[in-house]
């Protein structure tokens, strides 16, 4: 039985906690693990989870060793001027990959995910909850047109971090942010399906 109110050992405690939320979120997906199961799985209260985490979205994001929280990070991209989201996007995403300690989590999960069913699951899941669902809701845009921003950015890391192709590795963060932030604002305007692109960026586009 879930014990009330909190335990000796508060650093003990939390990384239980974290125990007991990698194991419900790789077998139940992040739709699936609640925080309650959580809780009980710890043999704690729920609410000294939201003592801990605040969310079930920052406890997810602290077991994967995530350096950020989307929380506070989707925040930070939305806010400014509307014809500057697609360059504060990849400077934004470019930041998080660029110190190996922040870099290391994300590269197991792409690994992870490409491999393993239950983990991409789960990632589907936190994504479109986190990340894509409060985008387009944001932008007022179809969610697979921020899909089509995430499959940009990720591509884009897998082949510079993890395949390691010599063009991008070697590429400035400027070169990069001039090559990606104008197809992240195509994607994130409303309407912007009825402009064309520069030519020199419609390569990368999916049709939507």
């Amino acid at each position: 039985m879930a014990q009330a109110g909190r335990r000796p050992g508060q650093t003990e405690t939390r990384e239980e906690i974290l125990d007991a939320a990698r194991r419900r979120f790789a077998e139940q997906g992040y739709d699936g693990a609640t925080v309650r199961a959580i809780a009980a799985d710890a043999g704690v209260n729920a609410a000294l989870l939201h003592h801990f985490f605040g969310t079930k979205q920052r406890l997810f994001a602290a077991s994967m060793n995530l350096p950020v929280d989307p929380g506070e990070l989707v925040p930070r991209i939305l806010e400014g001027p509307e014809e500057e989201i697609g360059e504060r996007l990849v400077r934004a995403f470019l930041g998080l990959w660029q110190a190996p300690d922040g870099r290391a989590p994300f590269l197991a999960m792409i690994r992870s995910a490409t491999t393993n069913e239950q983990v991409a699951t789960m990632m589907r899941q936190f994504l479109e909850r986190a990340v894509l669902a409060r985008v387009a809701e944001a932008r007022g845009v179809p969610k697979v047109r921020v899909a089509g921003v995430a499959a940009q950015m990720i591509g884009f890391a897998l082949l510079r971090y993890v395949i390691g192709l010599p063009p991008l590795v070697n590429a400035s963060e400027e070169e990069i942010v001039a090559m990606l932030a104008p197809v992240a604002q195509y994607y994130l305007t409303p309407g912007a399906e009825k402009v064309r692109l520069p030519m020199h960026h419609q390569g990368g586009l999916a049709r939507h």
